[in-house]
């Protein structure tokens, strides 16, 4: 068979073209507005990845200066250089616009990237949990492969090629060239019909990020000042605790039970009816049931910001004022508890790794998930289903020592944390759960996250199932467990994401009181709680960090009415 030396001669010429590009004029055209192509869609992919949460622009300002910078720069060693230096912040800044994005979207806020880096320690995990240690690993080294090779290709791209002039001739042509796009750019950003051409997403970012820096030190001096001007040992109070008779006080936080569940017309139908026969059935059981709310620090996530307000008394809404409450030595509701005789404990089972923060709190026990001796499938992220976790502290901490103290015990309760499947029954026979090898009937239950996450109505439903699961559950415990030697609150931690919630949705979150001694829901009455299953709406609800000062008065023995009702 012969070759057409026609065909021959033309395949040389392409290849040959291939190999000289972008070592020719065309070459340089064409590697300069690919440049821009690639530049513009970084700096603008948070917009798609978050819309309506950030500024929406077509053009990012920041791709058309540098596309004409790099036009006009012979090549050096430093423009080259250059080029890798301008392509690895490019890729950074939109990585930081991602991560922004995604607090505003999980978060409800922007990204402070000096208080938020650490949590991606948490995404990690969160990844392990819903992917596996496989995939997780996968996801994590792509994570950190594909910027590096964006920033390969965005410097050859940027990098003046040998043997081709610069395509702008001369600093005076570039100069003429950036002051014509300057005024025409100018021009666009004037006229409000061209105000959503334009944009500059990398230089906004930047600014942001800076004055969330400028406010650090500020932030640590209202932090300061609000240390000295709170109450911090309450532990002199007199008759320290004394109204709540010895009895066991359980504060156990629902993981992102807001009052969304009960008032967004999605999600009402299932919670509701749940709490009006949770309110029946406590009644039934001989129990007291009254409702309240109140704001947390934080929605969609880092629940230890509502779990620090609710123990320090103190506005806990950002990592840095969190730090600075563990560096401290300022007492808290575990010390005010133990000063008023009380043994002090805290169950979380969402917590799989070291955690030396509960130490600097000064629990007296500790039981983690490695603590709790489960022997049930994993449910995706959720590390075991809340009917274990009451089971655990019941059986295991409630009633397994001899000890004549009462009992004190802070709960993460985490089957309403996202991914939110499966959603599991609540077993009717509490001695059977065991070790929780009950529950291995469910390891294969339910959707998976990455099917189910592909349906924006699924999750949203699958989330309301998922806090009728929890809210069942609990309701379950206290009627057979809760008697009058006991009180327990149970609360949300946050509201859940902007994506269940809507934007702009206020951080309120529901606190039900279940006890036996109906004497002890008297103060919570008089702070604006309603008896039953649901809160006054009407009333202006109280910060998280308003409870520890507010608790401690109304339940001391010498106290005033007016403190009791207004307390904290």
């Amino acid at each position: 068979m012969t070759s057409d030396p026609a065909t021959d001669t033309g395949m040389r010429s392409v290849a040959k073209a291939l190999a000289s590009w972008p070592s020719t004029a065309p070459g340089r055209w064409l590697s300069l507005i690919l440049a821009f192509v690639l530049v513009n869609g970084i700096l603008l992919a948070p917009q798609w990845a978050a819309p309506g949460m950030v500024p929406f622009h077509w053009v990012a300002g920041e791709a058309v200066v540098l596309t004409l910078v790099f036009a006009a720069l012979p090549r050096r060693p430093w423009s080259v250089a250059l080029a890798l230096l301008a392509a690895l912040i490019v890729v950074a800044m939109g990585l930081v616009g991602l991560g922004d994005a995604s607090a505003r979207m999980s978060l409800s806020r922007p990204l402070n990237i000096y208080l938020d880096i650490r949590l991606l320690s948490a995404v990690s995990d969160l990844l392990t949990g819903t992917m596996g240690p496989a995939m997780a690993t996968v996801v994590r080294t792509a994570a950190i492969l594909l910027p590096l090779a964006v920033v390969a290709l965005l410097g050859h791209l940027l990098a003046p090629p040998r043997r081709v002039r610069p395509v702008l001739r001369s600093y005076r042509s570039m100069g003429l060239t950036v002051l014509v796009a300057s005024g025409i750019l100018v021009g666009m950003r004037a006229d409000e019909g061209w105000s959503r051409a334009l944009g500059f997403p990398g230089a906004r970012l930047a600014a942001e990020q800076a004055r969330f820096a400028a406010g650090l030190l500020e932030e640590r001096d209202a932090f300061a000042a609000e240390l000295a001007a709170r109450p911090a040992d309450l532990s002199g109070t007199p008759g320290l605790l004394g109204r709540l008779g010895g009895r066991d006080v359980l504060l156990a936080f629902v993981e992102s039970y807001g009052m969304t569940a009960l008032e967004d017309p999605r999600y009402a139908p299932t919670i509701r009816p749940r709490l009006k026969e949770m309110g029946s059935r406590l009644e039934a059981a001989g129990l007291h049931l009254a409702t309240g709310r109140l704001v947390a620090p934080s929605q969609g996530g880092q629940s230890w910001l509502g779990h620090g307000s609710m123990l320090s008394g103190l506005w806990l809404h950002n990592q840095m004022r969190y730090d600075l409450l563990l560096a401290s030595t300022r007492p808290t509701l575990i010390d005010d508890f133990e000063a008023a005789g009380y043994r002090t404990a805290a169950v979380m089972p969402a917590i799989t790794l070291a955690w030396p923060e509960g130490f600097q709190f000064g629990y007296d026990a500790i039981y983690t998930f490695e603590d709790m001796g489960y022997r049930g499938p994993p449910l995706n992220w959720v590390t075991m289903p809340d009917q274990y976790t009451w089971s655990f502290v019941e059986r295991s901490v409630r009633r397994a020592t001899p000890e004549e103290r009462p009992l004190f015990a802070e709960i993460g309760l985490i089957s309403s944390h996202a991914p939110w499947t499966p959603i599991l029954p609540v077993l009717e026979a509490w001695n059977e759960i065991g070790d929780g090898s009950v529950f291995e009937e469910w390891r294969e239950a339910g959707e998976r996250p990455e099917e189910l996450w592909r349906d924006t109505e699924r999750v949203r439903e699958h989330y309301a199932l998922s806090i009728d699961y929890a809210v069942h559950t609990a309701a379950s415990y206290a009627e057979r467990f809760i008697g009058s030697d006991a009180l327990l609150i149970l609360l949300g931690d946050h509201q859940p994401a902007p994506l269940i919630t809507g934007e702009d949705a206020p951080r309120t979150v529901p606190v039900h009181v279940i006890t036996g001694a109906r004497e002890l829901l008297d103060p919570f009455l008089q702070w604006g709680f309603e008896t039953g299953p649901f809160p006054d709406v009407d009333g202006e609800p109280k910060g998280m960090d308003r409870f520890r000062t507010w608790f401690i008065r109304a339940f001391s023995e010498e106290r005033s009415s007016r403190a009791a009702g207004t307390g904290g």
